[in-house]
């Protein structure tokens, strides 16, 4: 019997365990790409995850857990290994304290949280995937980030089970500890918030809503940003003396315009195209591949470093490649 055939055995007799082999990726993805996996493990709750996890790691083969594959790229043959997903997605209220399963749509914490009053996420509406890449990522949206609302995270190695509060979640701009330690796996977090009003939550998200869905078309199968902003502060003092004064906002400067400045928007190879009015916007505009989709970030890439003498950095991660 092959390694991978008694492993998928032993995953199988998981309890609430969805266990298949060769399951394609692309519909994993917002980006409609990727090849199969050699085995795909869906966890519904939290005891079937850390299981799973177990089983996986003891096994040595490959493995990659994903979220709601808001920001994946996957590699057109896929992966030849494990592929964890877990899909827990209750949430409960305790006064203004919201505790979500990872699994659960980042969407549905937000929706829920502007339903019962509940003030600070209202500004994340629309951000596609779950609570649990949102963490990882720590994820924001005008002038906000997860990072301001998360209390405590619950995540397990698949050894043990443990709780992180805020400080030792290590957030920073878009990232965490757990994108360093990719050993753990995040399974839920509370989220305290503060009392306001859920008319005035709804109106401010519903001109966001109005605002991103012109950005991000919800059929547009994109991953939002492709790369993270600038810190004013850390760029070559060249390329800051380039910079218009009214495009530094909290420290920080939009990727798109050092893009633009490059020349990359309407740039386009097969069907993967960098928007014509935002450059930090890369979408699969019918049957992309994951190779052209790699090929234009790293285009993107060089082309600002030709211009300005930096890297910009990805937010989406990569998976087979």
């Amino acid at each position: 019997m092959s390694e991978a055939r008694a492993v998928r055995q032993q995953l199988a007799a998981i309890p609430d365990l969805r266990v298949t082999a060769d399951e394609p990726l692309a519909p994993y993805t917002r980006f409609g790409i990727g090849g199969p996996a050699r085995l795909f493990c869906d966890a519904q709750d939290q005891d079937s995850c850390v299981a799973a996890l177990k089983v996986i790691k003891e096994s040595g083969l490959p493995h990659v857990v994903i979220g709601g594959g808001t920001n994946l790229i996957v590699a057109d043959a896929g992966f030849a290994g494990i592929v964890l997903r877990y899909t827990g997605r209750r949430i409960s209220q305790t006064g203004t304290r919201l505790a979500s399963e990872a699994g659960a749509y980042l969407q549905d914490v937000v929706d829920l949280s502007i339903a019962r009053g509940l003030h600070g996420m209202q500004t994340m509406t629309g951000i596609p995937g779950y609570l649990g890449g949102a963490v990882y990522g720590n994820a924001g949206a005008y002038g906000q980030s997860i990072q301001e609302r998360i209390e405590s995270v619950i995540a397990t190695d698949g050894e043990s089970v443990q709780s992180f509060n805020n400080v030792e979640c290590g957030f920073q701009y878009r990232d965490s500890w757990f994108k360093s330690h990719k050993e753990w796996l995040i399974l839920a977090a509370t989220l305290h918030f503060d009392e306001g009003d859920a008319a005035e939550l709804a109106k401010t998200a519903r001109e966001i809503r109005e605002i991103r869905d012109k950005k991000y078309p919800p059929s547009m199968r994109c991953a939002g940003s492709i790369f993270k902003n600038l810190f004013f502060a850390q760029l070559p003092p060249h390329a800051q003396a380039e910079v218009p004064a009214k495009l530094v906002r909290e420290g920080k400067v939009p990727s798109a315009w050092f893009l633009e400045q490059a020349g990359v928007m309407g740039m386009r190879r097969g069907d993967i195209q960098v928007a014509t009015y935002h450059a930090n916007l890369i979408y699969n505009d019918g049957a992309g591949t994951a190779a052209d989709l790699a090929a234009v970030v790293k285009e993107c890439k060089k082309r600002v470093t030709d211009r300005f003498g930096f890297e910009l950095e990805e937010e989406v991660q990569y998976v087979g490649f």
